[in-house]
């Protein structure tokens, strides 16, 4: 199952190219960029580890690329994203955010629902169980 989260996530998988020219639309918008990981892309974690800071006055994407080479290479099995912080007063938000990295055999969440009192009924996701090696 393909995980979708960020921008472009019902596109196929972005190249190396498209990647450099979202990292210089962020730059030319003063943006600054970061780059993050983790194992658990649940869609409630927003708390994935950063490789190493916020990439503040660059001007050019290939040193943001540069770092993603060497945090892809350093976590070539793990979910890798990247995002564009506009810290201009009234935004001081993300404004974009994609997956450049997914791990081979990606992690599956399932629909769980609960009966609770009342006939309410809540719904929540869970991370499916790994299959057993063949």
């Amino acid at each position: 199952m393909k995980i979708t989260q960020g921008c472009f996530s019902y596109l196929p998988d972005l190249t190396d190219e498209q990647i450099t020219r979202q990292v210089q639309y962020c730059l030319a918008n003063g943006w600054a960029v970061n780059i993050e990981f983790t194992d658990d892309p649940h869609p409630r974690n927003t708390y994935w580890e950063m490789w190493s800071l916020p990439m503040f006055d660059l001007q050019d994407a290939a040193g943001v690329m540069m770092e993603l080479a060497e945090c892809r290479r350093v976590y070539s099995d793990r979910y890798i994203r990247i995002s564009g912080f506009d810290s201009s007063h009234g935004w001081e938000s993300v404004r974009i955010s994609f997956l450049v990295n997914r791990p081979k055999q990606e992690t599956e969440f399932e629909l769980v629902r609960q009966e609770v009192g009342g006939r309410a009924i809540r719904y929540t996701t869970a991370r499916k169980p790994a299959p057993a090696p063949a």
